[in-house]
Order: structure tokens, then sequence, then C-alpha cells
């Protein structure tokens, strides 16, 4: 007797997966101000906070993988979602690409604009591509129609191409 799980279930299990990784990040970010608690610590209190947030982000994004799998996959038999996810996928990638060309094109003197405002935040774009690219990538690994999994799978690569590009952005004055 084969029994199916309920929707509440499956909402159950990806909420509950998700607080797990939010309890396991506060553990390890506790874990990593005590060990590191100090006098250099206290009196870069600003740039501790700033590294202990982005150490919090690192182990959430790493945590939450298990939840995020888990939704995706309760989500494989609802055809609308994974076009509206490559949909967005793909535009988000192209904003990747166009970040890219913006680091990688000569600075020119410009007057103030939308366009040089675009521009200033491109390296911002370019370091959250590696989020991106994971998030593309286990998306496109459960897609259930293979037109959705090859474009988030090309979103995942034109993303990583992005973040692996970047570095080139602050060696080019060398």
């Amino acid at each position: 007797m084969q029994t199916q799980m309920t929707t509440r279930g499956k909402i159950a299990i990806v909420v509950i997966g998700y607080l797990v990784a939010i309890v396991v990040a506060v553990a390890v970010v506790s874990a990593y101000a005590l060990l590191k608690s100090g006098p250099d610590r206290h009196a870069s209190g600003g740039m501790s906070a700033f590294g202990d947030s982005l150490l919090f982000l690192a182990v959430l994004c790493v945590a939450s993988l298990p939840a995020t799998g888990a939704a995706l996959f309760f989500l494989r038999s609802y055809p609308p979602f994974w076009a509206m996810l490559s949909l967005g996928a793909a535009a988000l990638a192209m904003t990747g690409l166009a970040a890219l060309v913006f680091l990688l094109s000569p600075a020119t003197a410009r007057p103030p604009s939308a366009l040089q405002f675009v521009a200033d935040l491109s390296p911002i774009r370019a370091l959250v591509a590696p989020l991106f690219a994971a998030s593309f990538l286990l998306a496109g690994i459960f897609a259930p129609a293979r037109r959705s999994r090859i474009i988030l799978l090309l979103a995942a690569t034109s993303e990583a191409a992005v973040f692996g590009l970047t570095p080139f952005h602050w060696i080019r004055p060398l």
C-alpha cells in the first residue's frame, strides 16, 4: 500500500529544513565568535560583525541546500513553476553578463547617469554570481522538463563564467 504525502507534510519538511539551516548557521557563527573573541575582535567590532554576517550567509546557503532540494523535488509536478523559474534564471543571467561587460570594458569619464550607476554596481552583481550559479545548477538538476533543465544549466554556466572572469577587472590595471 503506497501513501502519498500531503501538501502540508511537504511544506512542513521544507520549513523544518530551513529552520534547521538557520539554527546550524547561528550555532556556527556563535562558536566562531567564541573562538575568536579577544581584543582585536572588540577593537574592530564593525569589521567583525560584517565577517560574521558573511559567515552566517555562507553557512545558511550550504545548510539550506537539502531543504531547497526537497522543495524543488516537490515542485516537479508544476510545469508553470519551472517555466517561470527558467525565464527568471535567463533574465538574471543576462544581468550578470551585462555586469561582466561593464566590468571588463574600459572605464571612461562620464557624467553621472543611470547607466553609470548600473556600471558602478556591476562588481557587486558579479560577486553574487556564485550564489546564483549554485541555485540555477540545483534547480537544473531537479527540473522535470528538458527545456527548463537546459535553460537553468545554461544560466548556471553563465553565472559561473561571470564570476570566473570577474578577477580580470582587478588584475587588468596590473
